[in-house]
């Protein structure tokens, strides 16, 4: 996962509406056909969330691309694959987060098909999808989508999470066992 610094580094963050680009292999001549560059169409303040179909053997997204994401005020990239260019995105100080990285140009095995469509996220150990306007948390930690049906309910509950983790906090800063302080501040025994 990259950003401006390396996973592990830096204060990076985005959080955004989902802009979706699923990639299609080149190999699917079935695939629909995008017009114009899905770049010169992102909204400002989106999250642009890419889906490269699998194996990531070239990269999807490069330099460029950022440049232009920036211009346009996006918030920030997110790559269900694999990027390029990390030092310019790094030059760029743009958010970047991707799956991993290469040096050859996608085009030669994948190209952006569709836009603003549900897109299923790659994982062995969960299933998920990720839709237009659902929105999308990064930091040093990873990468959380939120769909946007949740998201009045996760906002109702998190101030009550935050209260009770600064009370563990203050508890265990002042020697309680973290047991006993989750016991008290968040009824977990």
């Amino acid at each position: 996962m990259y950003s401006p610094n390396v996973q592990g580094g830096g204060d990076t963050k985005i959080v955004g509406r989902a802009f979706t680009v699923k990639f299609a292999p080149k190999s699917n001549t079935d695939a629909p056909k995008l017009k114009g560059n899905y770049i010169d169409q992102i909204p400002e303040n989106a999250v642009v969330f890419i889906s490269q179909p699998a194996p990531h053997v070239n990269a999807c997204y490069g330099g460029l691309m950022s440049l232009r994401a920036k211009h346009l005020g996006a918030s920030g990239v997110v790559i269900d694959g694999s990027v390029r260019d990390v030092q310019e995105h790094r030059d760029l100080q743009f958010p970047l987060f991707a799956r991993t990285h290469g040096t050859t140009a996608g085009g030669a095995v994948c190209f952006p098909s569709e836009i603003n469509v549900p897109v299923q996220l790659q994982s062995a150990i969960q299933d998920a999808t990720v839709n237009l306007n659902d929105y999308i948390i990064a930091d040093q930690d990873g990468v959380v989508c939120l769909p946007a049906d949740l998201a009045e309910k996760v906002l109702e509950l998190i101030p009550g999470i935050v209260a009770a983790d600064k009370k563990c906090a203050e508890a265990i800063s002042a020697g309680m066992s973290v047991q006993e302080a989750f016991a008290t501040y968040r009824g977990k025994k």
